[in-house]
C-alpha cells in the first residue's frame, strides 16, 4: 500500500498561497490596492473589511482612490486606514478619499525586507509542521502495518522533496519581493 501525499501537498500549497498573499500585502513604491486589503472600517456598528463600504482603485503610481458606497462612511474610512498605520496619508474631496503612497526611505526599505524575512520564516515554520505531521502519519500507518520499512523511507525522501520544493518556491517569492521593495 503506498502513502497517500494529497493532504500533505495541499497544506504546502496553502502555505505558498499564504505567503504570496502576505507578500501581496507589502508596501512597495508603487501604490496597490492590495496593501489595504487588511484594512478594517467599522460601518454601521459591524467591523467590516474595506472592499464592503467601497471601492480602491489605483489613480496613480503612488496614489489610491477610494469611492465610498455611502458618503457619510468617509470619516470612518480615513480614521481605519490612520489606525492601520501603514506610512499612508490620506486626504479626503468631494468624490471620496486619495491616498497617497510617500516616497520610501532607504532605512524603511530595509524595515520592509525584515517584514518580509519575517513573513518568510513563518512560512518555513508551517512547512516544518507540515512535514513532521506527514511524517508522523507515515510512521503511525508502519505500526498499523500497511506500510513496510522500506516503502517508509522511500516515502520519507519523497516527502522530503515536496518540502525542498516547497521552501525554493518560498525563496524566490522573497527574492523577488525584496528586488521590488529595494528598487
Amino acid at each position: 500500500m503506498s502513502y497517500d501525499f494529497t493532504k500533505f501537498k495541499k497544506s504546502l500549497s496553502g502555505t505558498e498561497e499564504w505567503i504570496k498573499k502576505e507578500f501581496s500585502g507589502i508596501r512597495t513604491g508603487q501604490a496597490s490596492p492590495t496593501l489595504l486589503d487588511s484594512v478594517k472600517v467599522e460601518s454601521y456598528g459591524a467591523v467590516v473589511p474595506l472592499s464592503q463600504v467601497g471601492s480602491v482603485m489605483t489613480e496613480g503610481p503612488r496614489t489610491l482612490r477610494i469611492a465610498p458606497w455611502d458618503l457619510s462612511q468617509t470619516k470612518e474610512i480615513e480614521k481605519a486606514i490612520t489606525v492601520a498605520n501603514l506610512g499612508l496619508s490620506v486626504s479626503v474631496d468631494d468624490k471620496g478619499l486619495r491616498v497617497n503612497f510617500p516616497e520610501l526611505t532607504a532605512e524603511r526599505r530595509t524595515q520592509i525586507v525584515k517584514i518580509a524575512k519575517e513573513k518568510l520564516e513563518e512560512g518555513r515554520k508551517q512547512i516544518r509542521l507540515h512535514r513532521d505531521e506527514a511524517m508522523k502519519d507515515l510512521k503511525a500507518k508502519v505500526k498499523e502495518g500497511g506500510i513496510g520499512e522500506d516503502e517508509m523511507f522511500r516515502h520519507e525522501k519523497e516527502i522530503q522533496k515536496f518540502v525542498d520544493d516547497t521552501n525554493k518556491k518560498l525563496d524566490e517569492l522573497y527574492s523577488k519581493k525584496e528586488k521590488e521593495i529595494t528598487a
